[in-house]
């Protein structure tokens, strides 16, 4: 990645290698370079093992690299401790002290550093107000619920008016609903703080929803960057379009017989519409017949695969506007005919490349 327009990045990584064990073990990190600009809402996404929580460690300091150099704002932190570096980091499990009130969990690190009393509260209070726990400085973590004690290890960190944020899949203890409601929280606080938020997690509409940019993680390496909107809609590999959100990959045999060419493709299942075997196919769409083989109602859509006369499976998914299960589920088995415009088949690198920024 090249220089922004956006000034010094808050985060510039160089070469950035983890190898833990012998020689011979698989890079944990297997040589990154990322920017992520100052203000920005920036995540990490990948599945398990993929490299994305160790490349956080290494920017908080608590990992070092085995190679490779790391940048706050300019300068050079690769051989400074965590307490040196102008960074904190929120984890999963909060580790809020038990014993110790709400104002008193938030306060703890500015005693550390011998912030006078006076301008303690009200940094405290002014914390809890960005959080949106106003009156609630003598609750006790024991009393709150899983969203607000998260909300309480977040006014920790911005007490301290870190430069960078650095959060570890802070909403993975957290059920469905409050989950996908601190996720708008979240995006509302960094925005009004305008700190430089780092956001690891393997859920995708978690990195979609809240955004600026992200990192699509694999294997130690980093396969795209770009806007949520950019890496969904134009993925550059097969596992970032199998990754973010879900993806029909076609390839070899099936390309050259569905699309008339060779190669690697995907057709995101939302592109596809399910139609009667007589429709008309337009100048500008691809086509295929099958039949129903499995539906699976969602509520709010349902998921078709269709086994398709030419052999192999198409997935197509469908918002449910008007149809019920007993209707979506009675589908099974019908005849069908795919069409989906030409410009939604998405080109894939062979390759995994890492992405431009």
């Amino acid at each position: 990645m090249g220089a922004t327009s956006h000034g010094v990045p808050a985060i510039r990584l160089e070469g950035i290698t983890k190898q833990f064990g012998g020689a011979s073990d698989a890079a944990a990190v297997a040589g990154i370079d990322l920017e992520v600009r100052d203000g920005e809402f920036f995540s990490l996404l990948g599945p398990s093992g993929s490299g994305k929580t160790t490349t956080l460690r290494m920017i908080a300091g608590f990992e070092r690299p085995t190679s490779g150099r790391i940048f706050l704002h300019g300068e050079d932190v690769t051989d400074l401790p965590p307490f040196d570096r102008d960074v904190n980091t929120v984890f999963q499990d909060y580790a809020l002290f038990p014993h110790m009130s709400v104002a008193e969990n938030v306060a703890y690190g500015l005693e550390v550093r011998h912030v006078p009393s006076s301008e303690r509260a009200v940094r405290v209070k002014e914390a809890l107000r960005m959080v949106r726990l106003e009156g609630y400085d003598s609750r006790r973590p024991a009393q709150l619920s899983g969203g607000q004690r998260q909300r309480v290890a977040l006014a920790r960190a911005l007490v301290n008016r870190p430069r960078v944020l650095l959060l570890d899949e802070p909403l993975g203890a957290l059920d469905l609903k409050l989950r996908e409601e601190m996720q708008i929280e979240l995006k509302a606080i960094q925005s009004e703080v305008g700190i430089t938020f780092i956001y690891v997690t393997h859920d995708q509409q978690e990195a979609l929803t809240m955004s600026d940019r992200l990192a699509v993680f694999n294997r130690g390496r980093i396969e795209q960057i770009g806007a949520p909107a950019e890496v969904y809609e134009h993925p550059l590999t097969a596992f970032v379009a199998g990754f973010v959100g879900s993806s029909n990959l076609i390839a070899a045999e099936a390309a050259q017989a569905l699309l008339g060419k060779a190669g690697r493709f995907a057709i995101r299942p939302e592109k596809i519409r399910l139609g009667e075997p007589t429709d008309k196919v337009g100048a500008d769409e691809h086509s295929a017949l099958g039949k129903i083989r499995t539906v699976v109602y969602l509520g709010a859509e349902t998921r078709f695969i269709i086994a398709l006369d030419m052999g192999g499976d198409l997935m197509v998914t469908q918002q449910n506007l008007k149809e019920s299960s007993m209707e979506a589920l009675s589908a099974q088995g019908r005849a069908v005919r795919l069409t989906w415009k030409r410009v939604h088949v998405l080109t894939l690198a062979e390759d995994p490349q890492v992405a431009p920024a």
